[in-house]
């Protein structure tokens, strides 16, 4: 089970790589409110015939009592609007500062929710064993290897951008609470929901869209909708199942190790040494954090039967 969980937050990882060009693309036509609305639309509405199937197949238990049917029902829609909300406070983040910072700087600066979910973790009395603690320098030292290669000169964009990882942060702490407890899937197409409704009023309110410029950006909207958003996010979820938030936040960082692989086998762009080496850390790392270490202290039994 961990083990098919991490692959699915590899594959998750990889998805958001690529999407990292769609993102960048996209806001040549539109504004990052609208680009943000618009693939958090097309992500849910993509989930709701997935829902809908596994329902009438079956695939959660229905519940015993009326008491617990609305527990369920309180839980899911509790869990769709706070990780909604903080999906949509992330993205927003990270949109806006990729119209000031550089990719490099913006994947390297995002990805430090590797460093804030374990000491976020220490504020709720969740401590990491040795190896984590090891998996996480090697991977700060990779990132900053891979992304920056004129140095990390902090601006405008680059505080934004920050922001931006520590509220992606929270959002993986907000799915680690909520998605033991309820149907994934339903709670990620709530959370899309979410996201779009508030990204569409502040859309409406600081940007002006038209349907000629959303057209215009429609391929990157839509692999960013259907395939980030609607597939990866919704593998983000299924996948944390079972997984320790700062191993899981790890295997999601590869995306800055998969943006720089798509660029060389897409764009052709030539690696570095230096590059080549961040990834090495970066893969090692990884697999680092999936051996076994006697030194993590035990989770507690409700936490550890996930």
């Amino acid at each position: 089970m961990k083990l098919r969980n991490s692959l699915l937050l590899l594959l998750t990882a990889t998805i958001w790589g690529v999407a990292f060009v769609a993102q960048s693309i996209g806001m040549d036509h539109v504004g990052p409110l609208t680009f943000l609305f618009a693939r958090s639309v097309i992500a849910g509405i993509m989930l709701l015939p997935v829902v809908a199937v596994l329902r009438k197949n079956g695939a959660a238990p229905p519940p015993r009592t009326a008491a617990e049917g609305r527990r369920a029902r309180r839980t899911l829609w509790l869990g769709g609007l706070c990780c909604g909300a903080a999906l949509c406070a992330a993205s927003i983040c990270q949109q806006v500062g990729l119209l000031y910072t550089t990719v490099g700087k913006s994947g390297f600066l995002t990805a430090c929710y590797i460093l804030i979910v374990p000491l976020f973790g220490l504020l709720f009395g969740r401590r990491c064993g040795k190896l984590v603690w090891c998996g996480v320098a090697l991977a700060i030292v990779g990132l900053y290897l891979l992304c920056l290669t004129d140095g990390l000169h902090i601006g405008w964009g680059d505080a934004i951008t920050f922001c931006c990882a520590i509220l992606f942060a929270v959002h993986i702490l907000v799915i680690d609470h909520f998605a033991p407890r309820t149907d994934g899937v339903a709670m990620s197409c709530i959370q899309f929901f979410v996201c779009a409704a508030i990204a569409g009023v502040g859309m409406l309110l600081f940007e002006q869209p038209t349907l000629a410029a959303v057209l215009a950006a429609w391929k990157p909207i839509l692999y960013a909708g259907a395939l980030s958003s609607g597939v990866g996010y919704t593998l983000q979820i299924i996948g944390q199942k079972g997984v320790d938030p700062t191993v899981a936040s790890l295997i999601m960082s590869l995306e800055s190790v998969v943006s720089v692989l798509a660029g060389w086998l897409i764009l052709k762009q030539a690696m570095s040494g230096r590059e080549l080496l961040g990834c090495a850390l970066m893969f090692a790392a990884i697999v680092l954090v999936q051996l076994p270490d006697r030194t993590a202290p035990r989770r507690k039994e409700g936490i550890e039967q996930r």
